[in-house]
């Protein structure tokens, strides 16, 4: 598994292209077509992705198998954690191993940052994502409402690994 860091605004548009593959086939089921659009609309543009990049202390990877991008995470770094922001793998990538190599990844950036612990928000209903971090070692530590505009919510259970 190989992680390539995003570097320009040609590799963002390329994520934001990913995510909307995703993004319908993963969430629609969760939360309905409607929310996940607003969500990528909203919060998961190539403008907000830069401004994370530019401005917030984000760092933006794809994920890749065999020289094939498989998914792709976002972390936030902050002053004692890092914040699991995304992770997102295609279907036909997931169960080889994407997943648990991405948390040893992301572990080691925060142990190069001397974070005490990777933080996260998952969906309530999102349980096969739930059931792959408590595999990986992740409690959770509380939820997480947020009006998110449009009539929409975040309602999250918030996770995290102590390192």
């Amino acid at each position: 598994m190989q992680f390539d860091e995003l570097n320009n605004r040609r590799e963002i548009a390329e994520l934001v292209s990913m995510a909307e593959e995703i993004w319908h086939e993963h969430y629609v089921p969760i939360i309905g077509r409607q929310q996940v659009s607003y969500m990528l609309a909203e919060l998961h543009s190539q403008q907000v992705i830069a401004r994370q990049i530019a401005e917030q202390d984000y760092r933006y990877f794809f994920i890749k198998q065999h020289q094939n991008v498989c998914g792709y995470l976002g972390v936030q770094f902050k002053p004692s954690e890092v914040f699991l922001s995304k992770l997102y793998v295609y279907a036909h990538c997931r169960g080889n191993g994407a997943g648990r190599k991405s948390i040893e990844f992301i572990k080691g950036l925060a142990v190069e940052h001397q974070a005490e612990k990777i933080s996260l928000s998952v969906n309530k209903n999102n349980a096969d994502s739930i059931k792959a971090y408590e595999k990986f070692g992740f409690v959770t530590t509380g939820t997480l409402c947020v009006d998110i505009g449009a009539g929409f919510k975040m309602d999250d259970y918030t996770m995290e690994l102590g390192l």
